[in-house]
C-alpha cells in the first residue's frame, strides 16, 4: 500500500484541523518524529504563535515548537487549500454540547466540509474530536462521500479518541495507548501505521463504533464515580463523619475499590460533556441512561454545596454572604492548568455574585476573568488577605501556600482537601 509506505518512511505530509490541547501535542510529536507537519486553525493568532517559534499550551514547550519550525517540520496555517496537499489528516476540532445538552457537531462538521473540498485519492482522513457513537460512519464519511470518491477504497477514514490529561506530567500524547478503529481494516491498518510511528502503544478495536464508545466509557466512568462520591460527600456532612478520612481509609484495601474524591463540581473539556454524547444516543436508541443523568445532576449540584458552606462559615462568625468580602483561590477547572472550560468555580463565583458577596480571586494560570456578570483580575498571593471575609478553595494549585492561609483569613473553605495536614479551628470543609 502505497500510503503506508510513506507513513512508515515517515514520507507522508501531516495535516491537523484544530491547534488545541489535542492538536498542538499531536503535531510536535509527528515533527519530532521527522514528519512534516502542517497545522490548520481559524485562529490567526495561533497560527502566527506557532509559526513565531511560541506554545500556548502549558504541556507544549515552545522549545519543542521552535525546534520543529526552525527544521523546517512543523508550519501553520488558516488556508485550508492546503488539505489537499496532505496525505493523512487529523481532524481534532472541540465537540461542545449545546444549552439543550445535545451534541453540537458544527465545528466537526466545518472541519469535514473543509476536508471534503479538497479530498483526493488515497488520503487518511482520522476523526479525533469526542463524539457519540456512530458519528464517523453516519456525519463524517457520507459528507466525504458526497465528491465522489468512495470512503475505504478510494480513500481511508478512521476514529481516534483523543485522550489529553492537560497538566499531567507523568501521561503524555507519547505514552498514553492510542485506539484506532477504521470503517474498514486497511484504514484501521493505516491509521494504527500512522499513530504507532509516534506512540508507544496502538490498540486497534473492530469499527469506529468501539473506537467512539471507548472514549465515552472512560469518561462516564469518572464522571459516575465522581458523583457517587460528592453524594457520599454530602452524606457524610449531614452525618457530621470526615469524608476524607473515609476515603483514605478505604484506599488502603489493595483490591476492589479505586478512590475517587470529592470537590466543587465537574470541569473540563471532557468529563462533564461526554457522558451526556452518550445519554443522548441512548435516547436515540430507546434507552434511557439513568446513572448517567443522575451522577450530572449531582455534580451540578455540588457549586451550590461549596456555596452553602461559606454560608455556614460566615454564619459562624455571625455574617451573611451578601456584603461579606469572599476571595477564591483557583477559578482552573483542575489543578496546575490554565483552562476555564466548565470549571465549577464559575458557578460558585456566580452564585456568591448572586447573594451580594464581594469578589476577588487569585490563580497564577487565569490572569484575567471575564464570565457572565464578572470581570475580574487575579490578585497576587501575597496581596489576597486585606479585609477578606472568607477564603475558599476551589483548585488546589501547587503554588498556593495553604499552610499560611488560616492565619492570613478569618475563615477558609476547603473543597479539595488541600489542608488534609493543617489543623485550624477556622477551617471548613467540603
Amino acid at each position: 500500500m502505497e500510503l503506508k509506505d510513506k507513513i512508515l518512511k515517515k514520507q507522508a505530509r501531516i495535516g491537523i484541523i484544530g491547534l488545541g490541547y489535542v492538536g498542538l501535542p499531536l503535531a510536535v510529536e509527528f515533527a519530532k518524529a521527522g514528519f512534516e507537519v502542517t497545522g490548520f486553525d481559524v485562529d490567526v493568532a495561533k497560527v502566527s504563535s506557532i509559526n513565531k517559534g511560541h506554545s500556548y499550551i502549558g504541556d507544549v514547550p515552545s522549545e519543542d515548537v521552535a525546534a520543529s519550525v526552525k527544521a523546517g517540520k512543523l508550519k501553520a496555517t488558516d488556508d485550508m487549500s492546503k488539505l489537499h496537499d496532505m496525505d493523512a489528516i487529523d481532524i481534532c476540532v472541540p465537540t461542545p454540547l449545546r444549552k439543550t445538552r445535545d451534541p453540537d457537531l458544527s465545528y466537526v462538521i466545518l472541519a469535514v466540509d473543509a476536508v471534503r473540498a479538497r479530498l483526493k485519492p488515497q488520503q487518511l482522513v482520522i476523526l479525533e474530536s469526542t463524539t457519540y457513537p456512530g458519528t464517523t460512519d453516519e456525519v463524517v464519511q457520507p459528507a466525504l462521500e458526497e465528491g465522489g470518491l468512495k470512503a475505504g477504497e478510494d480513500f481511508f477514514l478512521a476514529f481516534s479518541p483523543e485522550r489529553v490529561d492537560p497538566g499531567n506530567a507523568t501521561h503524555n500524547t507519547k505514552n498514553i495507548p492510542k485506539v484506532v478503529g477504521g470503517i474498514n481494516d486497511a484504514s484501521t491498518e493505516l491509521a494504527a501505521a500512522l499513530y504507532g510511528s509516534i506512540i508507544d502503544t496502538i490498540v486497534p478495536v473492530s469499527s469506529t463504533q468501539v473506537a467512539e464508545m471507548v472514549k465515552l466509557l472512560e469518561n462516564t466512568f469518572r464522571a459516575v464515580n465522581i458523583g457517587l462520591v460528592n453524594e457520599i460527600a454530602l452524606m457524610s456532612h449531614r452525618m457530621n463523619i470526615d469524608v476524607w478520612e473515609v476515603i483514605e481509609a478505604a484506599s488502603t484495601k489493595p483490591f476492589g475499590f479505586m478512590p475517587f474524591y470529592p470537590g466543587p463540581g465537574l470541569g473540563g473539556h471532557c468529563i462533564p460533556i461526554d457522558p451526556f454524547y452518550l445519554s443522548w444516543k441512548a435516547r436515540q436508541n430507546g434507552f434511557e441512561c439513568r446513572f448517567i443523568e443522575l451522577a450530572g445532576h449531582i455534580n451540578g449540584s455540588m457549586p451550590a454545596f461549596v456555596v452553602e458552606r461559606v454560608g455556614e462559615a460566615l454564619n459562624s462568625k455571625k455574617k451573611a454572604i451578601n456584603g461579606s468580602r469572599i476571595h477564591v483561590f483557583g477559578v482552573a477547572y483542575k489543578k496546575d492548568v490554565s483552562d476555564m472550560r466548565e470549571s465549577p468555580a464559575l458557578d460558585v463565583l456566580e452564585l456568591l455574585h448572586r447573594r451580594g458577596a464581594i469578589l476577588s480571586y487569585t490563580d497564577p494560570h487565569v490572569p484575567v476573568l471575564e464570565h457572565a456578570e464578572l470581570s475580574l483580575k487575579s490578585v497576587p498571593e501575597a496581596q489576597a488577605a486585606d479585609g477578606i471575609d472568607c477564603a475558599v478553595i476551589c483548585t488546589n494549585h501547587s503554588v498556593f501556600k495553604y499552610s499560611e492561609m488560616p492565619a492570613k483569613f478569618p475563615l477558609v473553605v476547603d473543597t479539595r482537601n488541600a489542608m488534609k495536614n493543617v489543623d485550624a479551628d477556622n477551617v471548613f470543609r467540603l
